[in-house]
């Protein structure tokens, strides 16, 4: 699959760009900077003996199946609207959570109710957005040699795409949960900060979720 990461040079980008390349997708990570994307790219191409591109978020979009927003919530809006010209019609995964330094340890919910849907809102009914990976660690995605040790919880209205997102969270490493419609994208961003907080009290580098109950 062709891959863009918008904001891939990022740690959570640059996680999913190695997971992916390594799995035999064409993965291209974009920067504000086209030089940085390139620097990066090729700074993982060789740490990972891996292929993977870089360049300008703009540059890296056209030909992507699929687009990945992977900024802080601080640029998302700003980034989106930068952009939307060229994802009207496209499927994006959008990653961010809404975030608001320094009290990262408390849910923060936007007027939208979610990012996901804020980005839904400000690219419009032709693009196809979803939401996943809020609850994994960069550590883990940067560690090849385990699989990630996370269910991965995936939104999307559509159900096709979903479950093409839910493939990619395989080809992660990750095991996939159908956890429905765009707008419960509040739920799993809201897990984030309580994670975050859940690493500071027990002293560990990357909480994550487990759903129980499911067949295997």
């Amino acid at each position: 699959m062709k891959i863009s990461i918008i904001g891939g040079t990022g740690k959570e980008g640059s996680g999913l760009a190695v997971r992916w390349a390594a799995k035999g997708h064409d993965v291209t990570i974009g920067s504000r900077h086209a030089e940085r994307g390139v620097e990066r790219a090729k700074e993982l191409s060789e740490e990972y003996s891996l292929k993977i591109q870089g360049g300008g978020n703009e540059d890296i979009i056209a030909g992507a199946e699929l687009v990945v927003l992977s900024v802080p919530y601080s640029a998302h809006a700003k980034t989106l609207e930068g952009l939307k010209h060229l994802l009207a019609n496209a499927h994006v995964l959008d990653i961010t959570v809404p975030l608001q330094p320094p009290k990262v340890r408390e849910v923060h919910l936007p007027a939208g109710g979610s990012a996901a849907m804020e980005a839904q809102e400000i690219l419009g009914e032709g693009a196809q957005v979803a939401a996943a990976f809020h609850h994994v660690s960069y550590q883990h995605l940067l560690d090849l040699g385990s699989d990630l040790e996370t269910d991965v919880l995936v939104v999307a209205n559509q159900l096709e795409f979903r479950k093409t997102v839910m493939s990619l969270v395989e080809d992660a490493g990750g095991r996939a949960i159908n956890a429905g419609v765009l707008r419960n994208a509040a739920a799993l961003e809201s897990l984030t900060p309580v994670l975050i907080h859940i690493n500071g009290a027990y002293k560990v580098p990357g909480a994550g979720i487990r759903i129980t109950g499911l067949p295997e």
